[in-house]
């Protein structure tokens, strides 16, 4: 399972992050911007830890437990607020992922709000099972 395509495209196809971050390409996993790229938003989407095998029936694993951090970047703090909240409804109705804590940083005129989603998907096999 690469959760991470999984969650690239959920969020790509959302209308107003697509505006913010995606039609310019600023949606990216491990590549932090430089200050000097953040004139428009920028979103990084990274693994905390790789997804684990959880919930057991019958001794087989069923799903994976997924922790991922989203950041994003910014010059306007109530920009980043708004795209990392329409994020957390994303993950929230599309994966059913809760918010967990994350730092809100403001350094060299750049905003940056990370935020922890967890949640567990059903393996791509489960039909097969």
């Amino acid at each position: 399972m690469d959760i991470m395509n999984l969650v690239y495209e959920t969020l790509i196809a959302d209308p107003f992050i697509y505006e913010q971050a995606g039609k310019e390409d600023r949606i990216k996993s491990y590549e932090y911007p430089k200050s000097a790229d953040v004139d428009n938003p920028f979103i990084v989407i990274d693994p905390i830890d790789v997804p684990t095998p959880s919930d057991f029936a019958d001794d087989t694993w069923i799903k994976f437990d997924c922790l991922i951090q989203i950041d994003v970047w910014t010059r306007d703090r109530k920009k980043s607020i708004a795209i990392a909240n329409k994020i957390r409804d994303v993950m929230w109705n599309e994966f059913g992922f809760n918010q967990n804590s994350g730092p809100q940083e403001f350094d060299n005129v750049v905003f940056r709000d990370a935020r922890r989603y967890r949640g567990k998907l059903y393996r791509e096999d489960f039909d097969s099972l």
